[in-house]
């Protein structure tokens, strides 16, 4: 009773310790790290990433291990980076990347980046972004680095991107600091703006004086003849003599108002005319700057992505042609090597077997072929017989011989018939494998009698030492 309890206590204790070792295990992903488990994962894989909910990991035959995906801020205090005018700039950057839970790229971050910490993935991206910044701002003017922030940022996501990809990481956030220069450039650009906002303020304003002043003409011009007409209204009942020179005032004032009104608009169609003039020079000349500036970017720009586009695309065909012929003479090879060795042990085969052909052929059956072949071996069963032994170390034997041996033998002869007898007989050593020995390899009888009777005749070969009774 005693015992069974035992019995089924230790398989409780067997049962539960190893559904604990199966219940650990069970790998469950949080939502800030990813699981990566490697091994034999199958489908030719070097590793299976997951990236929340949970996996069996198999003992043995698989392991795990957590990529974290916190994300890691990386300043970029790029200084002397040549713009594509040869300008040397400086552009202070803050980067923040993250391990990428995209597929396809979780695994090239399994394959680069597990094991390492933090810190030395930041040194990592810090030494690819540091690379493409100096990439694409040497393919812009200095220009466009000072004017246009959102295309640089897009350019410089696009390059740190693809290779930030090539090792399991992905861009989250870009912010460029500032933009300086070391020769005053982006400084000037700045004083010429600024020059040429204030010379536009300063023709707004001209154009609004002229506009007041013939404003304040034809007020004025108004006032004259609206006071001559009230003038000539009040003196027009006091003195008909009057008449005729108010009349010829009011005439008078007249022609000089439309005088002076003609050479205002005179002078104002004129202002007018250089206005546009002005305008359509300008206008010109920056379509003119636009289609150099057009044509300047096609010739930096998509002519050399053109070339290099073709380059990459013949040598990609040019490596690819190598790599089909090296395998293929590796496959010949191996083909040339498997048929020879395949040759070889058909060869080897094919004469054994014409080898026992010929023995059972020889020997006119396979029951006698095989004790033909099994007599071979008695060489090595005596030898193995005679081990038995061989390694005994007897420097004297010591026979007490009474001289009442049972059948009239002495005890020196029962002892040397004992000692034969302890081997085991070669006739009897071939009947237990199923063969009879014939019989001109002679036969030992199991009478323990004539056995020594033989031995009997052996011990006159050697000398033995004996005393007699008294010790003597």
């Amino acid at each position: 009773m005693d015992g069974s309890l035992v019995l089924v206590i230790a398989f409780i204790v067997v049962f539960l310790g190893t559904s604990v070792f199966f219940f650990s295990r069970y790998k469950r992903c949080p939502s800030d790290k990813i699981l990566v488990i490697y091994g034999k994962t199958g489908g030719g894989r070097s590793s299976k990433c997951i990236h929340g909910g949970a996996s069996f990991v198999m003992p043995l035959f698989q392991e795990s291990a957590w990529l974290d995906l916190t994300p890691i801020p990386i300043e970029i205090k790029l200084e002397g980076a040549l713009s594509k005018q040869n300008i040397r700039v400086n552009t202070p950057s803050t980067f923040t990347v993250g391990i990428s839970t995209q597929p396809g790229v979780m695994e090239n971050a399994a394959e680069r980046l597990l094991g390492r910490n933090l810190q030395q993935i930041r040194e990592l991206a810090g030494d690819i972004i540091f690379g493409q910044m100096r990439v694409v701002l040497a393919t812009m003017d200095i220009e466009a680095i000072n004017a246009d922030r959102d295309l640089l940022i897009e350019k410089i996501t696009n390059g740190v991107e693809v290779e930030l990809t090539k090792v399991g990481l992905r861009l989250i956030n870009v912010n460029i600091q500032d933009i300086t220069d070391e020769s005053g450039y982006i400084s000037a650009l700045g004083k010429e703006a600024a020059a040429r906002a204030i010379n536009e303020a300063k023709v707004s304003v001209a154009q609004r004086e002229r506009d007041g002043e013939i404003g304040k003409s034809n007020a004025e011009r108004e006032q004259r003849v609206q006071v001559s007409a009230a003038q000539a209204t009040a003196v027009e009942g006091e003195n008909l003599a009057k008449i005729k020179v108010a009349q010829s005032d009011a005439q008078r004032r007249e022609q000089e108002a439309e005088a002076e009104r003609l050479a205002a608009a005179a002078e104002k169609v004129k202002a007018a005319q250089a206005l546009e003039e002005a305008y359509a020079s300008e206008e010109s000349a920056e379509r003119a700057r636009s289609k150099r500036e057009q044509a300047t970017q096609h010739a930096n720009i998509v002519v050399p992505a053109e070339i290099e586009k073709a380059k990459i695309e013949t040598l990609a065909e040019a490596d690819a042609e190598k790599t089909r012929r090296l395998k293929k003479g590796e496959a010949d090879g191996i083909q040339s090597v498997m048929e020879a060795e395949a040759r070889g042990t058909l060869a080897a085969l094919q004469s054994k077997a014409q080898g026992f052909s010929d023995i059972v052929r020889a020997s006119g059956g396979s029951d006698e072929a095989t004790l033909l072949l099994v007599t071979e071996q008695l060489p090595q069963l005596v030898e193995e017989q005679v081990k038995a032994i061989s390694n005994l170390n007897i420097d004297s034997v010591t026979v007490w011989d009474s001289g009442k041996g049972e059948g009239g033998k002495n005890d020196t002869a029962n002892f040397v018939s004992g000692l034969a007898g302890a081997l085991p007989p070669l006739h009897q050593l071939t009947r237990n494998v199923g063969i009879e020995l014939p019989e001109f390899l002679g036969k030992l009888t199991d009478n323990p009698t004539e056995a020594a009777k033989i031995l009997e005749d052996a011990k006159t070969t050697q000398p033995t030492e004996s005393a007699d009774p008294a010790g003597e």
